[in-house]
């Protein structure tokens, strides 16, 4: 069974009657249990600022290697190319990225320490047009969890605290065009889950990803690139008992043209105290899992795929 992704108006919730509103907060937890995939339109995030993105990452990722370097930090900053694998390989994937989070507040009042985010000397512009891009997508997965907790029997606001100052990340993606003399074996982007609550991804400038159907088959995931394209990580697979997937998917090589790809995925983080225990409202239809904190499980995970020792 190979039907689409769903895809749903977020301005029917967001600006809907109570009627809308529950319409679509059954239609998004039916899309994310169906396929651990929904395309969202109607958003509300500026297609301007999208645009404004989607330029300074190509500028970004021309600059020289040496001068790219000079930023890379961990979870901040820039990664190199080669350095990220999936949990099911060794092989790297073919991709170079860069990491934005919250800045630390000045006050102190963070529920977790922040690293600094680290902005381009070279690219001024980058810094307050990624600085909004990551405010108005943290903002969309407030609301889009808002509309998730009452199917899972919780109250609209219980994620609110949970995810407002988690440890979420934008990650500024290239996939740069194949070379010759790589590993026949390496993948834009091997299979994988996500770690996360829910990833927010920008459509991507340039075709490749794709899930891992029910029924085995792998399904791409196209739409329009002004629209969102929202998928269901490990952590809320979790605390659901799996009855919202974690799906697999990837971003495979190109076929045809062989050009750079570049992708803005937003992981939607909660803060590392936060308890993935089963929802009361999932344990009797769910899968049981032991306790874990999202900061453990987060430090298992980065591990498993070569971002941290």
């Amino acid at each position: 069974m190979t039907d689409k992704v769903a895809e749903l108006s977020l301005e029917a919730y967001a600006d809907g009657s109570p009627a809308q509103r529950a319409a679509f907060a059954g239609a998004f937890m039916a899309g994310l249990r169906r396929h651990g995939f929904v395309i969202l339109r109607d958003h509300g995030v500026d297609v301007a600022l999208l645009r404004r993105a989607y330029a300074l990452a190509q500028r970004l990722f021309a600059l020289p290697e040496t001068v790219k370097r000079r930023y890379a930090a961990g979870m901040r900053g820039y990664t190199p190319f080669g350095t990220e694998h999936a949990k099911y390989t060794t092989v790297a994937d073919l991709k170079e990225f860069w990491q934005i989070g919250h800045e630390p507040a000045a006050d102190g009042s963070d529920p977790q320490p922040f690293p600094p985010n680290l902005w381009p000397a070279e690219a001024l512009e980058f810094q307050p047009v990624f600085q909004a891009l990551f405010e108005r997508l943290n903002e969309t997965g407030v609301v889009l969890l808002r509309a998730l907790a009452p199917e899972l029997g919780l109250p609209e606001d219980h994620f609110d605290p949970l995810v407002r100052k988690g440890t979420s990340i934008l990650r500024v993606l290239h996939y740069p065009p194949l070379g010759p003399g790589m590993d026949p074996k390496a993948v834009r982007s091997a299979q994988h889950e996500d770690i996360n609550f829910l990833t927010i991804m920008v459509a991507a400038e340039g075709a490749g990803l794709e899930l891992l159907d029910c029924d085995g088959t792998w399904l791409p995931v196209e739409t329009e690139p002004t629209n969102l394209i929202v998928d269901s990580g490990d952590m809320l697979a979790r605390m659901t008992g799996g009855l919202i997937p974690a799906t697999t998917h990837r971003v495979v090589n190109p076929a045809g043209l062989n050009v750079s790809r570049y992708s803005m995925p937003f992981f939607m983080h909660p803060t590392l105290a936060t308890s993935l225990a089963v929802l009361p409202a999932c344990a009797a239809q769910g899968i049981s899992y032991p306790p874990i904190t999202a900061g453990e499980y987060l430090q298992e995970r980065l591990k498993a795929i070569g971002m941290a020792k």
